[in-house]
This record gives C-alpha cells, structure tokens and sequence, in this order.
C-alpha cells in the first residue's frame, strides 16, 4: 500500500495523532520527558511540541500534534494534523512514521481516525491507552488479533503510570521493519467508516465491554440541567475559598523570608544607589509578586485536578445551555476557563473552535476571564479592606468577594458575547459536541508537573517582564530628587524626593482623568506600569511605600492603609477605593501580551484596538459606578 521507509540521513521522525482525551500528550511527556520544545509552525499559529525520544540508541524526534477527531480538518488545529501528514506545511516535513493513539474504551470510535491514517499510506504503529480500565470494566483486548487484521504493530500502554513504554521505546527506534497495513475496504464516508470498525470491534470481542456504571451514576448528578450547575458554583466557590485559606501560611513565610532579605541587601551593600536599587527595586519589586506564588499553586492545582479527573468536560456540557443563551457553545468554555491561568493561551486554545465567527468572539471576550496575573492585585486589596469574617458560619467574606470578582468577569465575558453576536458577528450558534473520558485519579507525578508548568510560567514573568519593569520603575520612582529640607526626618525627604520624580510627573498627568474613580497619582502610576504586566501593579505599590523604610514591604497591607494623601489629609486607599480599582481591573484590558496574541490570532490590528477601545469604556464607567455607590452605601 505504500512504498518502504528509506532511511534517513538525519533524525527519524514520529508523529502522534489521535483524538482529544485519548491520553496522547500523556505519551508523550513520558516517551520524551523534559526534552520536550514548545513553538509555532512556520506561519501557523498552533502550538509545535516535539521532543526527543528518552533512553534510544538513536535519534528519534516525537511530533506531537494537535488533537482530532478526522484528518479533514475544520478548526486551525486539525488542518496542521492534514497538512503535517501530507507534506503541505511550510518547513514541515514529512513525518517518517505514525504512532496512532486511540483510548482502548472508546476503541470504535478512534478506528474511524485510524482507517484516515492508515489511508496515507505511511509506515503506521498503534497504541491503546487505558487498557487498564478495559480489563477493570470486564473487556476483552486481543492486541495480536488486531495487529493481525490491521497488519500493523499494536501496542497496549497505561499512558499516567509509564506502563507499556519501554517495549513502545524499542519498537519506535525501528519503524522500517514495522509491517505495513493490509488493504482497506472501501470507505467513501463516516458511516463506511465506523461499519468498518464495528467488524474489527467485533472480530476481537470489544463489543462486550461492559459500561462503566460509575461513571453512568456520577453523570446523571454533573450533567443534570439543575444539579450540575448547582454542583458547579459549589467547586467555583471551593476552589476560591482555598485560595485564601490553604495559601495564606506558606504566603506569611514567604513574605518574611523577602523582608528579612531587603534588609540584608541595605545592610551588606554601602548604602547608595546601588543599594536602594536592590532593596526598593529588585527585592520589593520582584517579591511583592513572589509572594503570591503559594496562592498561585493552589489554583492551578484545583484546575489541573478539575479537569483531569473528568469534571472539566462534564461542566463544558453544563455551561453549553448557559452558552448558547449568547451565541457560544460548550467548546469555547474550555479556551475561557483557559483564561484563568492566562489569556495568552486561552485565546491560543480557540483555535479548537471550528467556526470563524465563534473563535473571534470567544478571543474578544476572553480577557474578561479573571486570570492568575490578577491574582496578587485581587488578594492584596481584599486582604486589607474587606474583613475576614464568616458568612452563615461556612462562607468566609474575603473568599465571596474572591469568587464575584471572578463571577463578574465571567459575566461581563458573557455578557460582550451576546452583544456582539447579536451586532458585529451576527450568526447562528454551530454544533457543539465533545468526547466525556471516563473518571479518573490523576498520578501524583503528572499532576505535579502540570502545575509546575504553570508555576514556571508565572516565575518566568517575574524573572524577566516583571523584574525589568521594577527596575525601570525604581529609576522613574527615585529621580530626579527634590531639593534638600533643611532639617527634615528621612521620611520626610522621602516624600518629597517621590512627589519630585519622573513617575508622580507622569501620574500627575492622568490623574485628572483617574481621580473620578477614587485614584490618585499614585494608583495612575501603578496603572501605567500595570500595561507590561497586570502583576506590576503591585510591585509598584510595594515600590512606593518602600521609599525610605524598607521594611514596609513586608507589611504593604498596612501600608496602604495608613497612607494619607497630604493635600487632604484623607487615606489614599478606603473600601470605596479598592472596590473600584478590583473592579477596573476586572474590565480593563492591562496586558500587552494578550492585546499581541490577539492581533496574532485575528490577523488584524482592528480586532485588538476595539477590545482595548471597548474594555476601557467598560472599565472607567463600571469603576466610577462601583466608587459612587460604595460611598454612598458603606
């Protein structure tokens, strides 16, 4: 059916296809382990991973691709599955062998994608996974029947617990001794397609695989259209609960561990420029972000356990009805709930979304979704102006206030949604359908590097976006100095050599626009800088209150508490403060990496200058809306 493997003067290359949830980037991450690089294809925005395989006598490079569930692609993704296997792709070039991975208990349907590889025409291996929950579920998988009757290599694995790898590893070092398949019947469509794989299913005895009754009964409770989405604010409101109360002991030990080492620096370094550098701009800056790290694990932990157990899918399905309402479907939820790690990669994730017109509307909204980014601002402000009181005796206040800061931004994305489904990208809402994998427990390996992916990603952005920023702030924050007081505290010169700098000039200058929402200058700084990073904020409020004493870095809360405005002798902060500014960071779009992925993923710079022109709008009226009212209210 096709010609042999010539051999190749360079490295062997092996593609992975197979549909989502079928336990492929678990292969992976197992056949290739850290060696693993995260990029683009040439002129494509989809993300290329592909590494080296681990503990081979020679040079093999596993391509993972982007999950499908057919070689005729629709969304952006399953078209570099097509153009990767055909050659089409610029600078790709053809992979020498593929390694199909289909879910052992969905096997018929993924005999369906298997007969489109095996139609290629190119030397072709086949991995079951979850053959585990095949035998616990009372099936019957003859692996040597089946290599017999599709005449090629099969092998069964258990992906999360390295099962079945090593003879995988071997067998991937060789594919020019793989047999190729046997004639295909011919198969014109789907439904040819599936009849064929009911024969190969029943020649093996699959279709006695019992259903999985546990599954079945967790599922009439999740996917009910009352109780599920009951169940689903119960885990939202769970989930940022733990935040504040699993966190807050490491976040204490970390925060000191970054006071006492500011000191060390004014103590160790003649004092100077040097040593307010490192102290006010490098420690306070860069720690005041570090210290929101702990909070940072707890999320990530929560999601990647969320979801790898199976509850992410089911609370798709959930959300759908919610989702249609305006004008989505279940299948953008998934890039939006992507959105609480970042943006970034939560609009990268809609290009999972076949229709044009639902991608660009779930990209437009997605910066609405409360990322981590906001995260250290969020718990800052709560910590020190909403009391730590309970609620009903369950219900901590600053956990509440947690959640509807994430529940408002939730319902502003969905709310621009059906607006503009309803204006601009007017349509009907497509087809939504997605594959529920069965309830699993996570290894604790896995689940561990998921969340160290993500921390590293945020102590990424400290050691280099955030850490710059800090710099460039400290030298706008400490220059140029005022004139000398005659007889004047060191506080008191402080003062005056801040409200002489470079960064209350420039605070000045857009406080007039600011100071209806309750800010001042120094909130207006605090907001430039944010435009890097939203992190920054913080690092520039830990910045300013660290202008002479050091030591208040450790304690920002109290800081911004007692800082009085000395034109008014009023607080600078209050609650009707902080509620605004919480609540222009849900609106405001403070983040250029998104507004360039954005432009990226769109392919035009109209789409990002109307969300940050719309953004804005929503976050200057909704701020002056929330500081009026608290005022009046509290």
């Amino acid at each position: 059916m096709s010609a042999a493997l010539q051999p190749a003067a360079g490295p062997l290359r092996v593609a992975l296809v197979g549909s989502p949830n079928a336990g492929k980037t678990t292969l992976f991450n197992w056949l290739t382990g850290s060696s693993a690089r995260v990029g683009n294809y040439a002129g494509v925005t989809v993300e290329r991973r592909e590494g080296v395989l681990r503990h081979a006598e020679r040079d093999v490079r596993v391509l993972d691709l982007p999950g499908t569930y057919g070689l005729l692609g629709e969304t952006p993704d399953e078209k570099v599955v097509e153009q990767v296997l055909e050659g089409t792709l610029e600078r790709e070039p053809v992979p020498d062998a593929i390694l199909a991975v289909l879910d052992a208990t969905t096997l018929r349907r993924g005999l369906g994608l298997l007969y489109e590889v095996l139609e290629r025409g190119r030397p072709t291996a086949l991995v079951l996974t979850m053959i585990d929950e095949v035998k616990a579920r009372g099936g019957k998988l003859d692996l040597t029947r089946l290599s017999a009757l599709l005449g090629i290599p099969v092998l069964g694995v258990v992906g999360h617990r390295g099962v079945g790898v090593e003879p995988l590893t071997r067998l991937l070092q060789d594919p020019s001794r793989w047999t190729h398949a046997k004639p295909l019947p011919p198969a014109d469509n789907a439904v040819e397609r599936l009849a064929w794989a009911d024969r190969v299913c029943e020649r093996i005895g699959v279709l006695d695989l019992m259903k999985d009754s546990r599954t079945d009964r967790i599922d009439r409770v999740l996917l009910h259209p009352i109780a599920g989405l009951v169940v689903f604010v119960a885990v939202m409101v769970f989930l940022f609960q733990s935040i504040f109360t699993w966190a807050a002991p490491a976040m204490d030990a970390i925060d000191g561990t970054i006071g006492r080492l500011a000191v060390t620096a004014r103590t160790a370094v003649p004092a100077g420029w040097v040593a307010d550098l490192l102290a006010d701009g490098v420690i306070a800056g860069v720690g005041s972000v570090l210290v929101f790290v702990p909070q940072i694990v707890v999320l990530f932990t929560l999601i990647h356990l969320l979801n790898d157990v199976g509850y992410m899918a089911r609370a798709a399905f959930v959300v759908d009805r919610v989702m249609g309402w305006v004008g989505l479907q279940g299948r953008s939820f998934v890039p939006l709930l992507s959105c609480f790690a970042c943006a970034v990669p939560g609009i990268m994730a809609a290009r999972t979304i076949a229709s044009p017109r639902e991608r660009l509307a779930t990209i437009l909204v997605a910066p609405f979704m409360t990322c981590s980014a906001r995260l250290p601002l969020y718990t800052l402000l709560i910590a020190a102006f909403v009391p730590s009181t309970m609620i009903f005796g369950l219900f901590g206040a600053q956990g509440l206030v947690m959640f509807g800061l994430y529940l408002l931004g939730a319902i502003v994305a969905f709310a621009s949604a059906a607006l503009l489904n309803s204006t601009l990208l007017r349509g009907t809402p497509s087809v939504f359908y997605m594959e529920l994998p069965p309830y699993r427990w996570p290894t604790l390996r896995i689940l561990g590097q998921q969340v160290w992916h993500s921390v590293r990603a945020f102590l990424r952005r400290a050691g280099t976006i955030i850490l710059a920023t800090s710099i460039v702030l400290w030298a706008l924050l400490s220059y140029p100095k005022a004139d000398g007081v005659p007889g004047a505290s060191s506080e008191v010169q402080a003062r005056a050599d801040l409200e002489a700098s470079a960064a209350a000039q420039l605070g000045r200058a857009i406080e007039p626009a600011i100071r209806p929402l309750g800010f001042d200058w120094k909130i207006g700084v605090g907001l430039v800088a944010s435009l890097a990073a939203r992190e920054v904020i913080v690092a520039t409020f830990a910045q300013i209150h660290a202008v002479g004493s050091p030591d208040d870095f450790t304690g920002l809360r109290d800081a911004l508490r007692a800082d009085v405005d000395p034109r008014t002798g009023r607080p600078v902060f209050d609650l009707p403060v902080a509620l605004s500014l919480l609540v222009f960071f849900v609106f405001a779009l403070q983040c250029t990496s998104t507004v360039a992925v954005m432009a990226r993923e769109t392919g035009t710079l109209r789409w990002p200058a109307f969300a940050l022109t719309y953004s804005y709008a929503l976050a200057w009226v909704a701020s002056f809306v929330t500081y009026n009212l608290t005022k009046v209210f509290v």
